[in-house]
C-alpha cells in the first residue's frame, strides 16, 4: 500500500474534517440547549422556594389582622355607641381607643357603621378626612357582613383614595358592622427593597398588590364589558382603567414570559404563582432568567466544544493508528506468506522423517509385544521346569497313600468275607481320606502348571503355608532338618492369587532346603509379622548365605548359583508377589539368608467373611 505524497490531502481526510466541523457545531448547539434546560430547572426550584416564602409572609400578615374585627364586634362599648342617641363622652372614648388599637396593630383605619351604612365611630375621627358620617352601604364588604356575619374586599378608598383590604364583622343584633382596613405599603416596600418582582391578583386577574407601583390595578387577562360594569358599580378601583399587565407569553414554555419595561426592550422572566390561603387571591413571582440562562448557555457550549473537540481528536488519532496498524498488518501478511512457503518446504522434509520415525516406533512396539510374549512363555517354562523338582517329592507323597490304600483294600475284602461289615466300612472311609490327600497333591501340581489368572482376592495365609508344606513335608522329614512353622490364625488373610502364592512359598522353602543341605544342625524357619495394613512372611535358614557379589542379581532371570538350576525361580516369584501388590526382598550373611514376602492385608470385612466360612 503506497503512502500519499507530502502535502497531498486524502479525499477521506477532507470528509473527516467537514464531518468534524459539523459535529462541533451540532455539539455546541446541543450543549447550549441542555445547559439552558438545566439552568431553567435550577431557577424553577429556586423561584418555587421563594414563592412559598412570599405566600407564607403575606398570609401571616393577613391572618394577624383577621382576628381584630371579631374581637371588636364583641366590645359592649362599641355596641352602646352605635345605639340611638349615644352619649358624646362614650363616642369620644371609643374613637380614642380605636385610634390606639390601630396604631398598636399597624392597621390603617378602624371604623364602625350602623345598620344603615353610616359610619359613627372611627380611629381617624379627629383627622380632617375622617370616615365618620360617610355611608358605606354600597360596599360589598358591608353587605356581606350584614348578610353572613363577615365580609372582605380589596378596594380603593373613597375618602383616602388609597387601596386596601377591608375586613368586616357584624355586630350583635345586626346593629352595625366593624371594619378594619389593611394597606400593604410595607409589604410592597419590602419586595422592592429585596429587588423582587412580585404581585398579587384576585380571582378576576386584577393586580391588587405589586412591587412595581405601575402594575397596581392592571389586569392579568382581559375583562369583558359586564365585568367592567360590575367593577364600576362597586367603585372598587376608582377611575382605574384596568389596562392589561405588560406581561407577554413566551412560546417556549407556559411559565416563561416577557415583561414590558416602558420604552426599553422587554426582559425574559420565569413566572410562577400560588394561591394565598383563606383567600381567592394568587401571588405571582417574576424571576429574571436572561443573565443566568446566558451564563449557563455559554458554559454549556464551551464544555460541549471542548468535549467534542477532544473526542474528535481522539477519534482522529485512533483512525490514524488503525491505518498504521493495517499497513503493518499488510506487510506482516506478506512476510508471513513468504515464511509459510519456506515452512511448507521444510515441513515436507519433516513429514517424511516423521513417517520413517512412526514406522520405527511401530516396529519397536511389535518388538516389545513379542518380548512380553516371550517373557510370559519363559515364565511358564520356568514353572514347568520347577515341576521336575517337585515331582520326586510328589511321587514319594503319593506312593505312601497308594500303599496304604492297597493294604486297606486287601483287609476290607477279608473283613467282608468274615462278615465284619463295620470294620470293612471303617477301612473304606480311610481309603476315601487317602484319596482326598492324593487329590490335593495333584491340585498343587496343576496350580503350578497353569498360567497366571491375574486375580487378587482374600486368601488365608494358613492355607498358603499348609499347601506348600504338603509338597515339601516329606523331603524335610527325610533330610532330618528342623522345620519351624508358626501357628497361624485362621482369620489372617492377604490379598493375592492363592495357588501362585503357594508356588512362591514352595520355591522359597525349596531354596532354603537346598541351602542347608549338608550343614551341621540344619534348620529352616517360617515366621509372620503383621500390622493393620501389611503381612510379612519370612523364610529363614542357617545356610552359608549368598555372596555379596551375587546378592544384587538373585532376582534376575537366568541367574543361578546351582549347577543344575535354570535361574528362573526367584525371578518368577518376585513377579508373582508384585502382581499381588506386594514386595519380595532378601537379606543374607555368613549365618544364613532371610527372604521376606510383604503382602497387603485383607480388610476387616474380608476377615469377617473368612471367619464365617471357617
Amino acid at each position: 500500500m503506497s503512502e500519499p505524497a507530502s502535502g497531498e490531502v486524502r479525499p477521506g481526510t477532507s470528509l473527516f474534517l467537514i464531518a468534524g466541523l459539523v459535529a462541533l457545531a451540532l455539539a455546541v448547539w446541543l450543549g447550549g440547549r441542555l445547559a439552558e434546560r438545566f439552568a431553567l430547572a435550577d431557577l424553577r426550584r429556586t423561584a418555587q422556594s421563594a414563592l412559598s416564602l412570599q405566600v407564607a409572609a403575606l398570609s401571616a400578615e393577613m391572618q394577624r389582622q383577621s382576628a381584630l374585627p371579631l374581637a371588636l364586634a364583641t366590645d359592649p362599648e362599641i355596641l352602646r355607641a352605635v345605639g340611638p342617641a349615644p352619649d358624646k363622652a362614650l363616642t369620644d372614648s371609643v374613637n380614642g381607643r380605636l385610634a390606639q388599637i390601630a396604631r398598636a396593630t399597624g392597621t390603617t383605619v378602624i371604623y364602625v357603621a350602623r345598620a344603615d351604612g353610616v359610619t359613627v365611630l372611627a380611629s381617624n375621627a379627629e383627622e380632617p378626612r375622617s370616615f365618620v358620617g360617610n355611608n358605606y352601604a354600597f360596599r360589598p364588604y358591608f353587605r356581606q357582613a350584614m348578610e353572613t356575619g363577615a365580609g372582605s374586599q380589596f378596594a380603593l378608598g373613597t375618602v383616602s383614595g388609597r387601596p386596601g383590604f377591608y375586613l368586616s364583622r357584624r355586630l350583635p343584633g345586626a346593629a352595625g358592622v366593624v371594619v378594619v382596613k389593611i394597606e400593604f405599603d410595607g409589604v410592597e416596600a419590602a419586595w422592592r427593597a429585596a429587588g423582587e418582582n412580585v404581585f398579587v391578583t384576585d380571582a378576576r386577574g386584577i393586580v391588587l398588590v405589586a412591587s412595581e407601583p405601575a402594575w397596581r390595578f392592571t389586569a392579568l387577562r382581559g375583562l369583558d364589558a359586564a365585568e367592567r360594569r360590575r367593577i364600576g358599580e362597586t367603585r372598587d378601583f376608582g377611575e382605574a382603567t384596568l389596562a392589561p399587565l405588560p406581561i407577554y407569553p413566551d412560546g417556549a414554555s407556559d411559565d416563561l414570559v416577557r415583561v414590558g419595561n416602558g420604552g426599553r426592550p422587554a426582559w425574559p422572566a420565569l413566572m410562577l404563582d400560588a394561591a394565598v390561603p383563606d383567600t381567592t387571591w394568587r401571588l405571582h413571582t417574576l424571576t429574571p432568567i436572561a443573565a443566568a440562562v446566558e451564563r449557563e448557555r455559554v458554559q454549556g457550549r464551551l464544555i460541549a466544544l471542548l468535549a467534542t473537540g477532544l473526542a474528535w481528536g481522539a477519534l482522529a488519532t485512533w483512525l490514524a493508528r488503525q491505518r498504521r496498524v493495517r499497513n503493518r498488518l499488510s506487510e506482516e501478511a506478506a512476510r508471513r506468506e513468504e515464511l509459510e512457503r519456506r515452512v511448507a518446504e521444510r515441513t515436507q522434509a519433516l513429514s517424511d522423517a516423521n513417517r520413517q520415525l512412526v514406522a520405527e516406533m511401530e516396529e519397536r512396539r511389535r518388538s516389545e509385544a513379542e518380548r512380553e510374549r516371550l517373557d510370559r512363555e519363559l515364565a511358564q517354562a520356568g514353572r514347568l521346569a520347577a515341576l521336575g523338582q517337585f515331582a520326586a517329592s510328589m511321587a514319594h507323597e503319593i506312593n505312601q497313600p497308594l500303599a496304604a490304600i492297597r493294604s486297606y483294600a486287601d483287609n476290607t475284602a477279608i473283613l467282608v468275607r468274615r462278615g465284619r461289615i463295620e470294620d470293612a466300612a471303617e477301612n473304606v472311609s480311610a481309603i476315601g481320606r487317602l484319596t482326598e490327600r492324593i487329590g490335593r497333591l495333584t491340585s498343587q501340581l496343576k496350580g503350578f502348571a497353569r498360567r497366571a489368572s491375574g486375580r487378587r482376592e482374600p486368601v488365608r495365609l494358613a492355607e498358603i503355608v499348609g499347601g506348600s508344606l504338603e509338597v515339601l513335608g516329606t523331603r524335610a522329614r527325610e533330610t532330618g532338618l528342623r522345620l519351624d512353622v508358626p501357628a497361624l490364625a485362621p482369620d489372617l488373610a492377604v490379598l493375592g492369587d492363592g495357588p501362585r502364592l503357594e508356588q512362591v512359598v514352595v520355591n522359597l522353602v525349596q531354596n532354603a532346603l537346598d541351602a542347608v543341605a549338608g550343614r551341621p544342625a540344619p534348620w529352616v524357619r517360617l515366621s509372620v509379622e503383621e500390622d493393620a495394613e501389611r503381612v510379612v512372611l519370612a523364610v529363614a535358614d542357617n545356610g552359608p548365605g549368598i555372596p555379596e557379589a551375587a546378592r544384587a542379581q538373585v532376582f534376575d532371570a537366568f541367574f543361578t548359583t546351582k549347577a543344575d538350576g535354570l535361574g528362573l525361580g526367584l525371578a518368577i516369584s518376585r513377579g508373582i508377589v508384585e502382581e499381588c501388590g506386594g514386595t519380595l526382598s532378601v537379606t543374607s550373611g555368613v549365618d544364613g539368608t532371610v527372604f521376606r514376602m510383604d503382602l497387603l492385608r485383607a480388610g476387616v470385612a474380608v476377615r469377617e467373611a473368612v471367619q464365617e466360612t471357617s
